[in-house]
């Protein structure tokens, strides 16, 4: 059975994105990004809602790729398009990347079976969808990274108005000032 781990990168006063869409300040240094790397590894699906699929496509045919030395974004580019892709989206006519398929509909009861018939961890990307899934009460994990910036409003890492037990169980900080805060989803 597979764990559902929602992880992000998000600002100190908890957004993914700035008032205008930006989230240009989160991007990770080598540092995180070989972390990330190495927590993405067991990911057998993400599941992405449209916007954050759009944005994970780079992965696809950029990361890196063109360099002759190993980097963590070429890493990361092997490891996302080694993995399975679910994009929910009532928007998208068809995906443009392998291994993806589209779903219209956000359906929690298959995202349930889906997690117990997997030997492999699902993520899932984006605070919209991850939402939902939280209110499902799917979410086994979050891994959060925290950006040394406040970017003062935007979209927030977790939805508001959601009650949610956690405990943490690991946490790491980089030279970057980014810290890492892992918790365990309390039912």
């Amino acid at each position: 059975m597979g764990k559902l781990l929602y992880s992000m990168l998000c600002s100190l006063d908890g957004y993914v994105e700035d008032a205008e869409g930006n989230f240009d300040w989160a991007a990770p240094d080598e540092e995180v990004h070989s972390f990330v790397n190495e927590l993405e590894r067991p990911v057998g699906t993400h599941l992405y809602g449209r916007r954050m699929y759009e944005t994970m496509t780079f992965w696809e045919v950029g990361g890196g790729a063109d360099t002759d030395q190993p980097s963590p974004e070429s890493e990361f580019a092997e490891i996302w398009r080694g993995a399975d892709k679910v994009v929910y989206s009532r928007t998208l006519s068809d995906v443009s990347t392998a291994r993806t398929r589209l779903e219209r509909d956000f359906d929690a009861e298959a995202l349930r079976t889906l997690k117990r018939t997997t030997d492999s961890d699902l993520s899932i990307g984006g605070p919209g969808i991850a939402s939902q899934a939280l209110a499902a009460g799917l979410v086994d994990e979050l891994h959060l990274f925290i950006v040394p910036v406040a970017v003062g409003g935007g979209k927030p890492v977790l939805p508001l108005g959601l009650r949610l037990a956690l405990e943490l169980t690991d946490h790491r900080g980089f030279g970057n000032g980014t810290l890492y805060l892992r918790y365990r989803v309390g039912r």
